[in-house]
């Protein structure tokens, strides 16, 4: 009788029950893989297809539960069915938490294993096609900024506050939180929003450039100035300019900035006459500019004249509420920009997001949402993540194995490699056949 499509992944540290599985399951027609260890199992999983992973709980080193874990995130498609000669309340729940779905305690019956495998196979189909599930949320929607979180809310309040007025604004954050968006709405929101905003992202320019992009300069000033030419500052005379990475300005450029903000008043370079002024300053930066006003590597005296309404946009990791909102938001935006339907994540997946610490905070955030549109057909499940996202390999720590421990895990390898076949093995450990049976005894 042919074998079954079906490929069976058994994982469990004692040989007899393994002996006694592939048994049981070959006489049922199937295909069976044997490992005894999660990390032989993890091998096999990355280079043959599998149906159905049958692991034991309780084994040396890493346990069945991290294995469950990682096959979950990284093959969902794959049902797992528990095995354990330790039965516990505690234990089930987990493995059923983890992604288990069947959980059988040794001893069992050859009946009472087919049942389970057979329901465990049917029930794949449910795991290969997920529920969808909207994302939807009650979340807060102003001037581009998504969130429900109190964190959120506070912010928005600062804004508020602040908007219709002319305070130079100070605004902190990592790297990826949304200053920009933050110093966007200050603007666009206040009184001043028929006027210009003006970005300049002082990082981004040369530093032997800067000065002249923000101050403008008279023709003859420099090699090179072949005209007169207003900068920035003046292009955004009676709005906003917004000066990211702030604390990248060089000490010639932080100078002439502190005299903007003391006089109101901008000359170019090469000029004998000032320009006064009627603008915002918003400055942004992901450093810390009182460690650097200690070390002297930017002015004390800018540092307070910047600092006079300060906004700390927290890092995604510390508002999680709000990646729900934000993720909602992102899939309208760009499942119009590359003309799909709208798409929907599974929640599985969201759970995955939820997890994330996001060090890139809400570019990261949006990199994601971008390329899984861009990637998926219809909607967004575990698949489509980024494996980085997902749960991370277990590690053997070789450094706490006996050598004892480390010679059996070392033999139990080279067996899985050639299908547990003793003459291969021994040839392969350059051991005789006699002394390899009387190690696996």
């Amino acid at each position: 009788m042919p074998l079954k499509k079906e490929n069976i992944l058994i994982v469990d540290d004692n040989f007899d029950m393994l002996e006694v599985l592939q048994r049981n399951l070959k006489s049922w027609n199937f295909h069976t893989y044997k490992a005894s260890s999660v990390i032989e199992a993890m091998n096999i999983l990355k280079y043959s297809p599998i149906d159905l992973l049958i692991t034991d709980l309780q084994m040396p080193g890493i346990n069945g539960i991290e294995l469950i874990k990682y096959v979950e995130e990284h093959f969902p498609h794959i049902p797992k069915l528990v095995i354990t000669g330790f039965p516990s309340v505690g234990g089930a729940i987990d493995a059923v938490k983890s992604g288990a779905l069947d959980y059988l305690v040794k001893p069992f019956t050859t009946a009472e294993l087919k049942k389970a495998v057979d329901r465990s196979l049917e029930n794949r189909e449910i795991k290969i096609h997920p529920k969808e599930s909207a994302v939807e949320s009650n979340s807060i929607v102003y001037a581009g900024i998504v969130g429900q979180s109190k964190e959120i809310a506070q912010l928005i309040d600062v804004i508020e506050r602040v908007r219709n007025n002319r305070a130079t604004v100070l605004i902190q954050g990592e790297s990826g939180t949304g200053k920009e968006l933050v110093a966007r709405a200050i603007h666009y929101k206040g009184s001043f929003a028929g006027n210009p905003f003006i970005a300049v992202n002082c990082g981004a320019i040369p530093e032997n450039l800067l000065e002249a992009e923000l101050f403008g300069y008279v023709k003859g000033a420099f090699t090179g100035a072949n005209e007169t030419r207003d900068g920035f500052f003046q292009a955004a005379n009676r709005g906003t300019i917004f000066l990211d990475e702030i604390g990248t300005a060089p000490a010639t450029v932080q100078t002439r900035l502190l005299r903007v903000l003391q006089e109101k008043e901008v000359r170019r370079i090469g000029s004998q006459t000032s320009q006064k002024l009627n603008l915002r300053i918003i400055a942004a930066t992901n450093a810390n500019l009182y460690e650097m006003v200690g070390k002297g590597t930017f002015r004390e005296d800018l540092f307070y004249r910047l600092n006079v309404v300060n906004i700390e946009v927290p890092p995604l990791r510390d508002r999680k509420k709000d990646i729900i909102p934000i993720a909602a938001n992102l899939l309208k935006k760009y499942s119009r920009e590359y003309n799909k339907p709208e798409m929907k994540i599974d929640g599985k997946a969201l759970e995955i997001l939820m997890r994330h610490s996001w060090p890139g905070n809400v570019r990261e955030l949006e990199n994601i949402i971008q390329r899984m549109i861009i990637m998926s057909e219809d909607s967004i499940t575990v698949k489509d993540l980024p494996e980085y996202l997902k749960y991370p390999a277990p590690k053997e720590n070789i450094l706490e194995q006996s050598l004892k421990d480390f010679e059996k895990s070392h033999i139990q390898k080279v067996l899985a490699a050639v299908d547990h076949n003793k003459t291969k093995a021994a040839e392969i450990l350059q051991i005789d056949r006699k002394t390899l049976r009387q190690k696996l005894k």
